[in-house]
């Protein structure tokens, strides 16, 4: 199953009801069982799942309260707040339009490649050798939120893509790829150049040199 179907069908049942609830606000048990109608104990059994599964956590209210035991608020996790879906494609996508269309592609470029000169910086140690260096950005790639692999040959390193965070812009906005290439020059120490596809299915591809080691 992909992640994004895993995701879809979360949302959908009693435990991404209560997620949907908490995207608002904090609850305790009793409220989100007067919202979902359910009996405290149902709800008390998906909070426990989703408390396991790293999406919830529970924190003592400071609000007004009866006698008896002090009341608990469920509140997100960040974890599960990168889970939900974002329209965050379409504004970038409009963004980088704007951009072209005001600025001019040289422009644009520079302001690509300055974000990520700016992405890099502090990322890697100065004494750290090449090799040393394509691990950092390896993991760097995780970290955005890409998938890639590392391929080596007898003069370069090639870091193949298969989940680009900024895929979804690429088809449009192909001089987007200027942002992680100049990313990955940064953080590598050498000039790399991309051999990205950029079609409908955009797939990333970073060729490193090793001939400047």
């Amino acid at each position: 199953m992909r992640p994004t179907q895993w995701i879809e069908r979360l949302l959908a049942s009693t435990r991404g009801q209560i997620i949907g609830l908490l995207r608002r606000s904090g609850r305790t048990v009793n409220e989100l069982a007067a919202e979902l109608g359910l009996t405290d104990n149902a709800v008390r059994s998906h909070l426990a799942a989703l408390e396991r599964d790293g999406l919830v956590k529970q924190e003592r209210s400071t609000g007004p309260r009866g006698v008896g035991k002090p009341a608990y608020l469920y509140t997100l996790t960040p974890e599960a707040d990168g889970l939900l879906p974002k329209a965050y494609a379409p504004v970038l996508g409009l963004l980088l339009g704007v951009m072209g269309e005001r600025l001019g592609t040289d422009a644009t470029e520079e302001m690509l490649r300055e974000v990520g000169r700016r992405a890099a910086a502090g990322r890697t140690e100065p004494e750290q050798d090449i090799r040393m260096r394509i691990d950092a950005a390896y993991g760097v790639l995780g970290e955005l939120g890409g998938v890639a692999d590392i391929e080596e040959g007898e003069d370069s390193i090639l870091i193949r893509g298969y989940s680009c965070p900024l895929a979804a812009v690429v088809p449009g906005n192909p001089g987007v790829c200027y942002l992680a290439e100049t990313l990955l020059s940064e953080l590598v120490g050498v000039p790399v150049r991309e051999h990205c596809q950029k079609g409908e299915n955009p797939r990333c591809c970073f060729e490193i040199p090793l001939g400047r080691e």
